[in-house]
């Protein structure tokens, strides 16, 4: 899966520079002015790794990283000129994975996005049986050693979030899967919170299924939660002459 980065800075020479050495490096990028406009993208299509300007018009960047915290387990790489100890203290409680003083060094900055790319590829999978490498269900294979999702031979452009989420439901296909459950095991949620998170990881996921003609469906159990169906075929009406 090619992995999506969102940055936030009101520096466009900064803003130019991140999107330069990431693109490099392989990733896709997309940047923002403001952490607000960041929040707006990242609400309507999440991505593997935030980073965010601490001070920027409008909302600061702790706030920013806190509201997405809230939705999202995605990781947060804080960017900052203050070197300051309670700042640095600030943002480690709220959640900030990374916290690093700019202009950091390319070189040191990527070795952060690959060490949190990974830890979160890992931790999407932990809760999984070792042994079992491949899933599969209707039309739609899982590869778990390369973390791949196909449709058919067409390969789902999953984010980690949904790829967790669609494994995850493929594990457990017997039983619905309630949100207090998603949340505990897809986002490490120890304690029940806003379900905002899982219905809309579901939505996106619907979506994506729905897209690629996938005849795998995610069936809301009322009170229960959420299950995998195979859809039943959709038989064309021959109109007879």
């Amino acid at each position: 899966m090619n992995n999506l980065i969102y940055f936030a800075d009101d520096d466009m020479l900064i803003r130019h520079l991140l999107q330069s050495f990431l693109e490099k490096d392989g990733y896709i990028t997309q940047g923002f002015e403001t952490g607000d406009e960041l929040l707006t993208a990242f609400e309507a299509k999440p991505c593997d790794i935030v980073i965010l300007d601490f001070v920027m018009p409008g909302t600061n960047g702790f706030e920013i990283g806190r509201a997405i915290k809230k939705i999202s387990d995605v990781p947060i790489i804080m960017l900052t000129s203050w070197d300051a100890e309670e700042d640095y203290v600030r943002a480690i409680e709220q959640g900030i994975d990374v916290y690093l003083i700019k202009q950091p060094q390319p070189a040191i900055l990527l070795v952060h996005v690959k060490t949190l790319l990974q830890r979160s590829l890992t931790n999407a999978t932990a809760a999984m049986p070792p042994e079992t490498l491949m899933l599969k269900y209707a039309d739609i294979t899982i590869c778990l050693d390369s973390f791949q999702a196909f449709c058919g031979s067409k390969e789902l452009a999953l984010t980690r979030t949904e790829f967790s989420l669609l494994s995850y439901l493929m594990k457990n296909q017997k039983a619905p899967v309630s949100r207090t459950e998603l949340l505990h095991n897809i986002w490490n949620y120890n304690s029940l919170v806003e379900t905002r998170a899982a219905d809309d990881a579901v939505k996106r996921l619907r979506r994506k299924l729905s897209n690629a003609g996938s005849n795998l469906v995610i069936e809301t159990i009322w009170g229960h939660g959420f299950r995998l169906k195979i859809a039943a075929p959709k038989y064309s009406q021959k109109v007879q002459n």
